[in-house]
This record gives structure tokens, C-alpha cells and sequence, in this order.
């Protein structure tokens, strides 16, 4: 699967653009503007630089948004700059970490025990 690094702003964007795609541009201004308080000049710039990146693709009329990137790309790109930044590149350091500083129930436990299970065959 592709890795993809969005930036905070954006990734505000494609939550809305995952959520419902093909919404136009004029839509997304307005949520932004309600929800961030952002311009509508900041809502288009970041835009137009996510059609750049090739994150959404652009459709007229309207300026339809339409998402070329999956939120699971988003999550990979993010967990991997993340374990690279903090944990040395090192997984299990993530892993260790990450179970030792987080209250898990042995449900969520049980889970993580089968997606190990499931990677090993």
C-alpha cells in the first residue's frame, strides 16, 4: 500500500472529502469557514496545492472534490513518519511503548493478539 503524508490542514479537508465525495469546493469553503474560520482564499489555496499533490483530483463543473488517497494511506504515512521520529525507526519500540502507557481491555488485547496471529500466516 502507498504511504501518504498530509499536512493538518489538509487532512481537515479530506475528512470532509472522504465523508462525502464529489463535494464541491463552494461546500467545503463554507464548513471550513464555520467550523476553522478559515477564508475562503485558505480553503482554495490548500486546495488547489492537494490537486498538486495529487491527494484529491479536481472535477468541473463545480470543482467537485474527489479523494485520489485513501484514509488508510493517510494513517500509514503518518504511523511510519511517527515510529521513524520517535522510536528510532523501531516497531517493536512503537509496540512496547504504546502497551505500556496505554490502559487496553482485554477485549481490545484479545484483538491485537488475533491481527499477530493473522500477519504471521
Amino acid at each position: 500500500m502507498k504511504q501518504t503524508k498530509i499536512s493538518d490542514a489538509e487532512l481537515v479537508l479530506m475528512e470532509h472529502i472522504w465523508e462525502k465525495e464529489g463535494i464541491r469546493a463552494a461546500q467545503l469553503v463554507q464548513l471550513e469557514k464555520e467550523e476553522m474560520g478559515w477564508s475562503r482564499n485558505t480553503t482554495y489555496t490548500l486546495l488547489t496545492r492537494m490537486v498538486e499533490k495529487g491527494i484529491i483530483r479536481r472535477e468541473d463543473p463545480g470543482f467537485c472534490c474527489m479523494a485520489l488517497v485513501s484514509k488508510e494511506q493517510v494513517r500509514a504515512g503518518h504511523t511510519r513518519t511517527l515510529i521513524d521520529k520517535l522510536y528510532e525507526g523501531s516497531r517493536q519500540m512503537f509496540l512496547a511503548s504504546f502497551l505500556k502507557s496505554e490502559k487496553i481491555s482485554a477485549e481490545e488485547l484479545e484483538e491485537i493478539r488475533r491481527m499477530i496471529e493473522e500477519e504471521e500466516k
